[in-house]
């Protein structure tokens, strides 16, 4: 039996609806996002009895929505050591009882199970050096690693290592569906448009924007997220127009970056 992510949008807000499996009658695994503090955003990753939060600063809204549905929080866990995604983690643990799986151990393990479900673990260094994505069926969580329409800073200095993360992350389906650690859509799409200027799927994307569940495909990604589209003939062309160096794949992101 294939198991698939069960997603609660409506048909229209996707851009490609063929890529996103919906209204699946056999689910087990599914995940509910949660917005807190300004622009973060956090995630409760279930199956019927159980759950594990990921980067849980939604302290209450969590909670509510477990009680709610007769889940057991077992595990909390966080993509990267940032405070405001770990700023939920003490009250969560406290209030809920659950055992909480340090970035050290998930980068060991390289999973975690829900119940008989695994999670893939995977170590994407760059933003952060213990930066981690948590990966299931066709949905990543991918914290600050790649955003929706942009890609997080480069805080560790190591370009090369994010570099490797992000080409790692364009090995998935591109039906893989993307849940970012913040909401920048709308400040992404913006430097997206002055990169890309005749890019009619950024628009596209900005328009079905629905600040009540922020994601998208890694094939949206594909069309309108310059700083992954470094083999993009618009982009290569643009980076020569500026005089920057654009002869490999990593100079090309290197370059893109300075607009970043």
């Amino acid at each position: 039996m294939k198991i698939k992510l069960k997603i609660d949008v409506f048909p229209d807000l996707f851009s490609d609806i063929n890529s996103y499996p919906l209204y699946n009658l056999l689910l087990i695994m599914r995940i509910k996002q949660f917005r807190y503090s300004q622009n973060n955003l956090g995630y409760l990753v279930y199956s019927p009895q159980t759950a594990v939060a990921v980067d849980g600063g939604a302290v209450d809204d969590i909670i509510t929505f477990a009680d709610r549905n007769s889940l057991k929080i077992k595990y909390i866990a966080n993509t990267h050591n940032h405070y405001d995604h770990m700023e939920g983690t003490e009250s969560l643990l406290k209030k809920t009882g659950a055992e909480y799986l340090s970035n050290l151990k998930l980068r060991k393990e390289q999973s975690l199970t829900v119940d008989d479900e695994v999670i893939k673990i995977y170590h994407t260094p760059g933003h952060t050096m213990d930066s981690i994505v948590f990966h299931h069926e066709n949905f990543l969580i991918s914290g600050d690693t790649l955003f929706n329409g942009t890609i997080g800073n480069c805080y560790s200095g190591d370009m090369e290592s994010y570099f490797k993360s992000l080409k790692f992350i364009l090995t998935l389906p591109p039906g893989t569906i993307i849940y970012p650690g913040h909401d920048l859509i709308k400040y992404s799409m913006g430097i997206a448009a002055n990169m890309d200027p005749d890019n009619e799927r950024i628009e596209l994307f900005l328009k079905n924007y629905d600040p009540n569940h922020i994601f998208s495909s890694l094939k949206d990604e594909l069309r309108i997220n310059p700083f992954i589209r470094f083999n993009d003939p618009h982009l290569i062309e643009m980076l020569k127009d500026r005089d920057l160096p654009a002869a490999t794949e990593f100079e090309r992101w290197k370059s893109l970056m300075t607009m970043h």
